[in-house]
């Protein structure tokens, strides 16, 4: 038997059982379509990540608070603090910085008119839109002379003016709105930055001047970071061994004791929420994989079933003169191209499914030829392994025997 006649041999047989063809490689297409899904939630999640800290600038370190150690076991009974004074420590004795941005938080209810909302109020210096990259769409960012006089006044995120009622954050310039029933005159507002990744939504936030988040509204001096601006990439261990000198200095550390503070740049972070990033989605394909296999096992139970029904059919190909291998050939072909024609199946339903969370959920997807491919591979190969016991069976029958089966 020619090859291409048992190809036609084989189609015909699935033609002629759709439905039943149609419901075996159901498995695949939503094995297919997860895997595709999954992933490109993953890589779109992970490209956004890594866009919103890059947008940061390369240059720029974080300072945070850590914990007391001493001989590796935890001294005292809280987490250690970063205060305005090391922020000032920093400014005033560092060497190899460009900028230095303390910033403290605290998430407050804001009034404007009969509207009110929930947002975090961030108390930091006049240059946050230079160390933090932000563009000021509206209005001016507060000085510096504001700062010391602690003026209240505040720039806001667009985000904010949406909860509060107004079509556009330029309807808030000049106006003013209450941070926990103090009266702040609305100076600016911040260009879209867009929320996702995990870090919450940085356009629904409020900068006030740090002196007045301090002395007027959070009452303390405890930051929760210190951005530093490093003069250049190939300055950044000298910045951070600037920062680390004197900060043990200010927090009175003993040699032989760890740090009670951490400094991380911008590659550190790209490097840890890419490997989180990437064990989450691989661990999530891996899961949605399992859908495939179901799937082969489905596709292997109903070529056993088929094998059973054509028994006659079988034994006739053979006196005949088809050869083990013609017979063979024939099951598995039918095997592979219902698991090839779901991983089609699949493959539209996964690059759509991806759009249409993109278009009504806006969450970020990246559906890269890479995972298309591999999950069209990955259905093929399904198709061959659970074919070939099937086949196999098929081609070793007797053929005396398959002739005389009812």
């Amino acid at each position: 038997m020619l090859i291409g006649e048992t190809i036609r041999v084989a189609l015909g047989a699935l033609r002629a059982n759709k439905l039943r063809s149609l419901l075996t490689m159901l498995g695949i297409v939503i094995g297919v379509a997860a895997v595709i899904a999954v992933v490109a939630l993953g890589n779109g999640a992970q490209k956004q990540i890594n866009d919103r800290i890059t947008a940061l600038g390369t240059t720029l370190l974080t300072v945070n608070p850590g914990q007391a150690m001493g001989g590796g076991i935890r001294t005292g009974g809280g987490g250690a603090r970063l205060t305005t004074d090391d922020a000032q420590a920093l400014a005033d004795r560092g060497t190899h910085m460009l900028a230095v941005q303390p910033e403290m938080e605290g998430r407050l209810q804001v009034v404007y008119g009969t509207k009110n909302t929930n947002v975090s109020i961030i108390g930091s210096t006049s240059n946050y839109p230079e160390v933090r990259n932000y563009v000021v769409e509206f209005g001016r960012f507060f000085t510096h002379a504001e700062d010391q006089t602690r003026r209240r006044v505040a720039v806001i995120g667009p985000a904010v003016a949406t909860n509060l009622g107004l079509e556009t954050a330029e309807a808030l310039i000049g106006e003013t709105i209450r941070i926990r029933g103090i009266q702040f005159e609305v100076v600016g507002a911040f260009k879209t930055k867009g929320s996702g990744g995990g870090f919450g939504n940085p356009d629904e936030q409020i900068l006030i001047p740090i002196e007045t988040a301090r002395f007027r509204v959070l009452g303390n001096n405890r930051v929760r970071s210190i951005g530093v601006l490093a003069p250049s990439e190939a300055e950044i261990p000298e910045t951070m061994a600037n920062i680390q000198t004197i900060l043990r200095r200010e927090h009175r550390l003993r040699p032989g004791r760890e740090d009670d503070f951490q400094i991380r740049s911008q590659s550190d972070f790209l490097n840890t929420l890419s490997e989180t990033t990437q064990t989450m989605g691989l661990l999530l394909a891996g899961i949605a994989a399992v859908s495939l296999v179901v799937g082969g096992i489905g596709i292997m139970n109903i070529m056993l079933v088929s094998v059973t029904e054509r028994t006659r059919e079988i034994g006739v190909r053979k006196a005949l003169g088809a050869t083990r291998l013609n017979i063979m050939f024939q099951f598995l072909i039918e095997a592979i191209v219902l698991c090839m024609v779901g991983g089609a199946l699949g493959i539209a339903a996964g690059v759509g499914g991806g759009l249409l969370v993109t278009s009504k959920f806006g969450w970020p997807t990246a559906i890269g030829a890479d995972s298309v491919a591999i999950a069209f591979g990955f259905s093929a190969f399904v198709g061959i392994v659970f074919g070939v016991y099937p086949a196999r069976r098929a081609a070793t029958m007797d053929p005396i025997v398959a002739l005389r089966f009812e």
